[in-house]
């Protein structure tokens, strides 16, 4: 406890380090998986090809990966902060393109021939109807990516890269356990903050599932009183 406490300032900077690393990885994973998951929904023919492709991205070992960026973007040394990213951007995408397929799939068929029918265009059906109704699919897929991410990025300082990994590395080397601890119980508490957020972003921004909660919950309300009857 005394060395968490004598040592609250670094490890407030390597979570700050952490979560922008992490942040990055997360929205640029995001970006990139919208439109694959997209061709995966829409084109069957390709969906299982595209799902398995990159899903497969997430098997590949986390050093390696690091070890390897280097020479398939230019960037020479393994201790760029950029390496990181990039991998964890290819391990997000990993898990997002299928969360985007599944939540495009989610959507009832009736509410796109209707949105059709209103005069909705393809580009435009997909923004206004199609990927707002698929949000809490693709949101819970989010909020999973988000956790993986956090956590896999400790393992840049194998590679040199400075965030919360540098508790787990400094800690085991000088054998001092609280700084291992703290490393630990900062992760998670990172990746608790980053779903919070996440989880309070859907609600703010899809408030037609809380509509939808609630009137779930007022029907079960309803059966149950009427089989008490």
């Amino acid at each position: 406890m005394t060395w968490v406490l004598n040592n609250l300032g670094l490890i407030g900077e390597l979570a700050v380090v952490h979560l922008r690393q992490s942040v990055i990885a997360l929205v640029l994973g995001f970006v990139i998986s919208v439109p694959l998951g997209w061709v995966a929904w829409r084109y069957r023919l390709v969906r299982s090809g595209v799902i398995t492709i990159t899903g497969l991205l997430y098997t590949i070992p986390s050093i390696a990966l690091l070890v390897l960026l280097p020479s398939a973007t230019g960037l020479y040394s393994i201790t760029s902060e950029t390496n990181l990213i990039v991998a964890l951007t290819i391990y997000a995408v990993a898990i997002l393109v299928r969360a985007v397929a599944d939540g495009l799939d989610s959507v009832d068929e009736g509410v796109r021939q209707s949105s059709t029918a209103m005069g909705y265009a393809s580009f435009r059906r997909f923004w206004a109807v199609e990927f707002p109704l698929a949000g809490p699919v693709i949101l819970a897929g989010l909020r999973v990516t988000a956790a993986s991410t956090i956590a896999l990025a400790t393992v840049g300082i194998l590679a040199g890269i400075i965030n919360l990994g540098y508790l787990f590395t400094n800690g085991l080397d000088r054998r001092i356990i609280p700084e291992v601890v703290a490393g630990v119980v900062a992760v998670v508490v990172l990746a608790l903050l980053v779903d919070l957020v996440l989880l309070v972003a859907g609600r703010l921004l899809m408030p037609w599932t809380r509509r939808v909660a609630s009137t779930r919950v007022r029907t079960g309300r309803v059966a149950l009183t009427g089989a008490g009857a």
